[in-house]
């Protein structure tokens, strides 16, 4: 079996290589019809044009677009900075697209903009709606890979992940084994789905045979983790929280603090991602570290297997570990 080329392309839509060409390079308008049946035939056959080829034929470098939906969190920023390093020793350039929403007007305009130059490949970060928006409209001819926070929900495509479920029930059963009779939760946006932090939690707890309580919704932001700690400081008992991220965590211990309650005399909190402000905080923040960086170098390496082999490489997993600072403690006697 040989891959698909163009001129498979070619008769199988009906039209002239050239035709086939111009579709794939957006240079040269061609009309709807024409379009539809060679993208038809590129799903049907399965092509994936080579840009890294492409690139080299006309003396450039081999560019792949990474699709992101946002570049100033820490996971986010760190993800694209190892993408980036790795890229670079191997020589290939990256081009960033920010899809801000999971619009699909937003998502299509982003993934044609990107592709209006010969990319050799995409890297999507799964890590909200709008990341699984953009990796379910990816074009089927183009090799992508995910970075992503749990299992991949689609196993015909490669990802890089962190195995958030498994780290977040080991942070919630070690606030229950220093005596916490349950935990809380407040969770950050997921990605269409329950995100697996907050799936992990509940597997813990559910196996001890815990209470299993209400989970606070937050956003992003630490002032929602803000109001999350003013809120959950109002109930005694409330003894130990695990929030979606660190910057959660920080603005909790904060409201925590503000509403009278003791970090950790009186509240035990772990945060997730171990931000690089995370032992500095005041208590130093028990947190579950993710090596965000190497998450990324590893998606670009899986993706520069795919360009080179023309085949999906297995997804790589990794599992986060748990920092122990000072912001748990066993639970107060009573």
């Amino acid at each position: 079996m040989k891959p698909p080329t163009i001129t498979d392309v070619a008769r199988v839509a009906g039209v002239s290589v050239p035709t086939v060409s111009r579709v794939l390079n957006g240079s040269v308008p061609v009309s709807a019809a024409r379009r539809t049946r060679v993208m038809d035939a590129i799903q049907e056959l399965g092509f994936r044009p080579n840009g890294a080829a492409r690139a080299l034929a006309t003396g450039g470098q081999p560019m792949i677009a990474v699709f992101t939906g946002d570049t100033t969190r820490y996971g986010y920023a760190s993800t694209l900075q190892g993408i980036e390093e790795a890229a670079r020793q191997s020589g290939y350039m990256v081009v960033i697209s920010v899809v801000e929403t999971d619009d699909r007007r937003t998502v299509e305009a982003a993934i044609d903009h990107a592709l209006g130059q010969p990319m050799a490949g995409a890297i999507v970060l799964e890590y909200d709606p709008a990341g699984v928006a953009t990796l379910d409209a990816i074009p089927p001819w183009l090799p992508v890979v995910a970075a992503a926070s749990g299992r991949p929900a689609d196993e015909k495509i490669a990802h890089a992940f962190m195995d958030d479920r498994l780290a977040a029930a080991r942070a919630t059963q070690h606030l229950l084994d220093i005596g916490h009779a349950t935990v809380h939760h407040v969770a950050i946006p997921s990605p269409g789905r329950p995100s697996a932090r907050l799936l992990g939690w509940r597997d813990a707890l559910t196996e001890a045979g815990a209470p299993v309580p209400e989970v606070v919704y937050a956003d992003w932001a630490p002032d929602s983790g803000y109001d999350a700690g003013a809120r959950l400081a109002s109930s005694p008992e409330v003894t130990a929280v695990l929030c979606g991220n660190d910057e959660l965590a920080m603005g909790l211990v904060r409201g925590m603090t503000d509403a009278g309650r003791r970090v950790p005399q009186d509240v035990s909190v772990i945060g997730f991602d171990d931000h690089p402000l995370a032992h500095l905080w005041t208590p130093s923040l028990t947190t579950v570290r993710q090596d965000f960086v190497r998450l990324g170098q590893k998606a670009f390496h899986l993706l520069r297997a795919q360009i080179d082999s023309g085949t999906t490489p297995a997804s790589v997993r990794f599992v986060p570990d748990l920092i122990l600072r000072s912001s748990a403690a066993p639970v107060a006697a009573r």
